[in-house]
């Protein structure tokens, strides 16, 4: 047993709550345990400039954490004139696996822009956010469809993320900060409902780690994944 009385293949409480911000084409806040994520998707009718004449479209992500996100205030990164390099990298990954959920072409010239702000963190903040953001980014395409902004529905593949880690020698799933802070392995999945992985980042912390503890950690984050896209198509009424 855990700390918060958890298996060691154990989820934390899940909750998506779709439509939490009115001005979005589409909203998402996921809460994932103690860490809370608001993801707000909107359509921008513009791509970026190696796109311009190509008909493809884009889809790109904004992460950030706000300054009562943690334990300690965080100064807000436009305060300090540039984007740290955590966030920079969260951000790409988000995009990055966005990217593989949608048929650009069917998008058209136009680009689906992503915020994920971190309202309380205690762990998995990346994987919360790309939960969240899949179900945002599924909404505002919906409607864009409805409206006969696109012919096709663009999405073609969905996707959710979950955290893994070895501590003690134990595997655990969906790691919260005090465990992520001990663990001697660190790793993300972030994978498709067809099991195909889009990322994997595992990285030896405090001790090396096996071929056969990398294959334990992947099949509990498979059976994790698959219960978060369960909670994805629940709140999008998918059978």
């Amino acid at each position: 047993m855990r700390n918060d009385g958890r298996l060691f293949g154990q989820l934390r409480k899940v909750k998506l709550e779709v439509n939490c911000n009115k001005f979005a084409d589409g909203s998402c806040f996921v809460q994932i345990g103690n860490t809370h994520v608001i993801c707000i998707a909107n359509v921008d009718e513009t791509v970026p400039r190696f796109l311009k004449g190509t008909g493809s479209g884009w889809v790109t992500a904004e992460y950030g954490m706000l300054p009562g996100s943690t334990n300690s205030r965080m100064q807000r990164e436009v305060t300090k004139g540039k984007a740290s390099g955590r966030t920079q990298e969260i951000q790409r990954l988000i995009g990055r696996t966005l990217r593989t959920a949608v048929n650009l072409v069917a998008l058209k010239e136009r680009q689906i822009i992503v915020d994920c702000d971190v309202i309380q963190a205690d762990g998995g903040t990346r994987t919360a956010s790309i939960t969240g953001a899949y179900v945002a980014l599924y909404l505002a395409l919906q409607k864009l469809h409805k409206q006969g902004g696109v012919n096709i529905f663009p999405i073609k593949e969905q996707v959710a993320a979950i955290s893994c880690g070895i501590i003690g020698g134990n595997i655990l799933l969906d790691l919260d900060y005090s465990e992520d802070s001990l663990a001697q392995v660190d790793a993300n999945f972030v994978m498709t409902k067809s099991k195909k992985i889009v990322e994997i980042q595992a990285t030896a912390e405090r001790k090396t780690f096996s071929q056969e503890e990398l294959s334990q950690m992947y099949a509990l984050a498979d059976s994790g994944i698959g219960e978060l896209i369960k909670k994805q198509n629940e709140v999008l009424n998918i059978a």
